[in-house]
This record gives C-alpha cells, sequence and structure tokens, in this order.
C-alpha cells in the first residue's frame, strides 16, 4: 500500500487553503500540512480551516513555526510552548487530523557553536522535556490525536538530534498519543545508518517529514528515495509523508518532481 504525500501549505501557491488543495491533488498530493504560529494564531485561523475542511482540503497535521518551544531554558517561554501546542492539538483534532509535530526547540542553542555549553544540564533538559511531553501527551490522548517530537540535526538543536534519542524520551512519558517523527534531511546528518534507525524506531513512528540531502525538495539531492521508503514498507509505516523543503526551480514544477520521485520509489520497491 502506498504512503500518502501531504505538502506543507508555505509551499503551495494559491490564495486559499481550498486553491493550494486543488493544485496540490493535480500534482500528486493527498492532503496538505498546516503550519501552527505562536500567540495561539492557530486558533484564530478555525474559521477559515473550517471552511476548508467543508471544502473537502484534507489536513492531517500542523506543524508548530514558533520562536520558542517546549524545550527552551526561559520557563515562561516554555510555558507558552505547551499552551500554544495544547490549543494546536486541539485544533487539528477538530479538523479530523491526527496531531501536531514539535521539536524541543529550534534556534535555541548548538553544542557545535560557541559558547559551546549549554546553561541547564542535559539532566535538566530531560525532565523539562519529559513533563511538556507528559503534559501534551495526556492533552493529546483526550482530544484522540498525537503529539509527534521531531529530532533536529546538531546545528538546530542540542537535546533531541536522532530517532534513539526522540524514542528515550516517549519510552519515559509512556503515552500511545507522544509519537516520533523521521524528518529525512535531518537524519542525512545524525543517522550513522538511515534504515536501522528507521527499523528500531519502527514502534514509535508516527510521521515522517521529507527533504533531500541539500534541503531542496526530493530528487534535488543525494538521498536513495527507494532505500529510504522501502524501509518505510518493510516496517509497515502507516503514517504521512510530508513535503518539509525549500524549492529548487519553478515552484509547481519542483512540487510535480517531488511527488513523482516519492511515488515513484514506491512503485518501484512494490515492484521489486
Amino acid at each position: 500500500m502506498a504512503i500518502p504525500l501531504a505538502c506543507q501549505e508555505q509551499l503551495l501557491p494559491g490564495a486559499s487553503l481550498s486553491r493550494k488543495f486543488a493544485l496540490a491533488t493535480t500534482l500528486g498530493y493527498q492532503a496538505i500540512e498546516l503550519r501552527g504560529r505562536g500567540d495561539l494564531e492557530f486558533a484564530r485561523r478555525l474559521p477559515e480551516l473550517r471552511r476548508a475542511r467543508a471544502d473537502g482540503v484534507v489536513m492531517p497535521t500542523v506543524c508548530v513555526e514558533m520562536d520558542h518551544f517546549i524545550g527552551d531554558f526561559d520557563p515562561g517561554r516554555s510555558r507558552d510552548a505547551v499552551r500554544n501546542l495544547r490549543s494546536q492539538l486541539s485544533v487539528i483534532a477538530e479538523l479530523g487530523g491526527i496531531g501536531a509535530v514539535t521539536p524541543a526547540a529550534w534556534g535555541m542553542f548548538s553544542r557545535r557553536l560557541p559558547p559551546f555549553e549549554p546553561p541547564r544540564s542535559p539532566e535538566g533538559d530531560r525532565r523539562v522535556l519529559v513533563d511538556a511531553l507528559g503534559e501534551l501527551g495526556e492533552h493529546a490522548r483526550a482530544e484522540g490525536v498525537t503529539l509527534f517530537l521531531e529530532p533536529l540535526n546538531r546545528y538546530e538543536d542540542h537535546m533531541v538530534n536522532r530517532l534513539d534519542e526522540a524514542v528515550a524520551l516517549c519510552a519515559a512519558v509512556g503515552l500511545p498519543s507522544v509519537r516520533v517523527v523521521a524528518d529525512t534531511f535531518h537524519m542525512n546528518i545524525e543517522e550513522d545508518d538511515v534504515p536501522a534507525a528507521l527499523r528500531a524506531a519502527a514502534p514509535y513512528l508516527g510521521h515522517v517529514q521529507v527533504s533531500d540531502s541539500n534541503r531542496y525538495q526530493p530528487g534535488a539531492g543525494h538521498l536513495d528515495w527507494s532505500v529510504l521508503l522501502g524501509t518505510l514498507g518493510e516496517i509497515d509505516y502507516r503514517g504521512w509523508l510530508a513535503l518539509e523543503c525549500r524549492l529548487r526551480g519553478e515552484p509547481v514544477v519542483a512540487l510535480r518532481e517531488a511527488a513523482t520521485v516519492l511515488t515513484g520509489a514506491q512503485s518501484w520497491q512494490a515492484a521489486a
């Protein structure tokens, strides 16, 4: 069974979600992944999102787009990120979606850049993340959706870089409503063996975001999509592939080519 494709909303030309979705379906996508900004902006979009759903737009997931996250060093900013994610989980549940995507943090600190040592210990990082994930996981479970934790590469976050690190946090929380996101760009940097990492994370893998090795659309870099998608088929992955990337070339052409690469890789695997 082919894994369905979603495209993030900001990549699609169009004045409304309905127009974006109409274009997406002609290009080979079956859904739109939404973006959730801070200050409860996602909840304020509810009238627009309800109209889109009434028009048949499929919106399975929302990916946070904020300037602070659950792992923030500042407790107030961490709490605000939790507040926004609680709201986003409720909104995506109303839309019939499956969940919300968040990293531990983005752009806050990297051990690869000065001053190299963060102001909080690894034990403190873990405590903050487990507490936030536990609260959000309980809320997600009550809403019938899932919180997806995304590992980022070492230059964008210092806390959760690999799938096994995200899995360990999910296991510590112990809720089926907290699962892991595999992002092919970050995995290309951080995982020694991408197929092995996917196999090991399989029981916790809930969502996959795709871009090529250079962060452009699939087909613009050097990732082996037949191997990646073959591994997802092998572990019986049942979620979405959400396109999250930059676009090289004319946007519509690039989006069509990406869908062709992803669909073609799956077709090749099915025939093999």
